[in-house]
């Protein structure tokens, strides 16, 4: 965990004893919630359907399936992403988010990688464990039986394995890897290639253990799906995280302000696009597999409009709105309000422009390669608008007069030396 930076504390103001102002933030409060439960349930929609499409390759592996399979795992980033802006402020979300969304992984704790992967370290003991290879092996000083590659395995004994942060075994990013396998071309163009023949069962088998390998995409799969069911059930009615929320309009509203710093600075413009530009590392992408880290810093730069706008666009089309933090903003203080909402325009433009520049042919991977001015000038706006738009979330919460937020920072953005030591 970074450390936590940008910590502000404010004595409550008057605002907080407004009676109007207050049945104004219960409402805020409700609609944040309801966005929250609509991203989570888009998300588990979205997250069936991939299992649908895994079902069907592993049934009968062909570039067909396997490309649908891929295209479904694409589909199911839009509204997980723009839950993002949920973590941080949010005790039950930040406990389980790296259930589905941990980063960077070591694969090789998974399956077969290219020989210049390496082997075991120091920092990483089972790095190169290969459980789709080994059905029985011995993990921290145990045992154990992976005969059965079964979700509870995935979730109770492989993820975090060892106490380690990168042996990611559960989420979307595991399952990324099983479809588009190791991405080989560095900072050039192409993502992953993994051939529809790794699932095939049988004679045609590539990369050995095709049965293994369709068993743990599958439990993968559908440890998603259970993991998305139980946080869409945390927002709706009667849900420990709505209620959670509710209880406290003032812890609330920073619970929501929190989010929205954190992800912003921290976590977005400084883990996740500062860092890898400094050190121009692919490996610091965060889909690298498939190259979709362009859509995915998108989709979380919108969620935190979304939330601030109070309004989010469900993946049928339709539309889930109400009072906003907006509003509440414009009531304090409407030249803060005005600003951060240009600010948070400006962002998702810059962020846009990534998306174009990746659907133009060159790939995010390919801007954060040395010498490309492009590349960098892209990345480095979209960072300069998060960090930007971080400073005018600051001015938000001095305007409601919120009290005790501390905003996620990072190393790359807050203490840069320090990124290579």
């Amino acid at each position: 965990m970074t450390p936590r930076l940008f910590a502000i504390a404010l004595a409550s103001t008057a605002l907080t004893g407004l009676p109007a102002l207050a049945a104004e933030k219960a409402e805020v409060l409700d609609t944040y919630a309801d966005i929250a439960e609509a991203g989570y349930s888009d998300s588990l929609t979205t997250a069936q359907a991939l299992r649908d499409a895994v079902a069907a390759l592993v049934e009968a592996p062909s570039e067909a399936t396997l490309d649908a399979a891929k295209e479904a795992w694409l589909a199911a980033r839009v509204p997980y992403q723009q839950t993002e802006v949920f973590r941080f402020g949010n005790a039950i979300v930040d406990d389980w988010e790296g259930k589905v969304n941990a980063w960077p992984l070591d694969e090789g704790l998974i399956d077969y990688v290219d020989s210049g992967y390496g082997e075991a370290s120091d920092e990483n003991e089972y790095r190169v464990l290969n459980v789709i290879a080994n059905p029985g092996f011995d993990l921290a000083g145990e045992t154990v039986d992976a005969t059965e590659i079964t979700p509870e395995l995935i979730a109770d004994t492989l993820h975090e394995a060892d106490e380690t942060e990168a042996n990611v075994a559960s989420g979307y990013h595991a399952i990324e890897f099983l479809l588009w396998g190791q991405d080989l071309h560095g900072t050039e163009a192409g993502a992953g290639e993994r051939p529809y023949t790794d699932y095939m069962q049988g004679e045609g088998c590539t990369g050995g253990n095709c049965d293994r390998r369709a068993d743990y995409l599958t439990a993968a799969t559908d440890l998603l799906v259970s993991d998305l069911e139980y946080m869409a059930a945390q927002w709706a009615e009667g849900g420990a995280a709505r209620e959670a929320l509710l209880t406290d309009e003032d812890a609330g509203l920073s619970a929501i302000l929190t989010g929205m710093g954190s992800l912003s600075y921290g976590e977005q413009a400084g883990e996740r696009m500062k860092l890898g530009l400094m050190l121009n590392d692919p490996e610091e992408e965060h889909d690298c597999f498939s190259d979709n880290t362009h859509n995915s810093h998108y989709y979380d730069g919108l969620g935190i409009r979304n939330v601030y706008l109070g309004s989010y666009t469900r993946t049928d089309g339709s539309t889930v709105s109400g009072p906003s933090v907006s509003e509440l903003v414009a009531e304090a203080d409407p030249a803060v309000d005005a600003e951060l909402k240009a600010k948070l325009d400006h962002t998702v433009a810059a962020l846009q422009a990534l998306v174009d520049a990746a659907e133009g042919g060159m790939a995010y991977d390919m801007m954060l390669a040395p010498g490309n001015a492009e590349g960098e000038a892209l990345i480095t706006a979209a960072v300069d608008g998060l960090v930007d738009q971080t400073s005018s979330i600051e001015r938000a919460v001095t305007a409601l007069g919120v009290s005790d937020i501390a905003f996620e920072g990072s190393d790359s953005l807050d203490n840069p030396t320090a990124v290579f030591q």
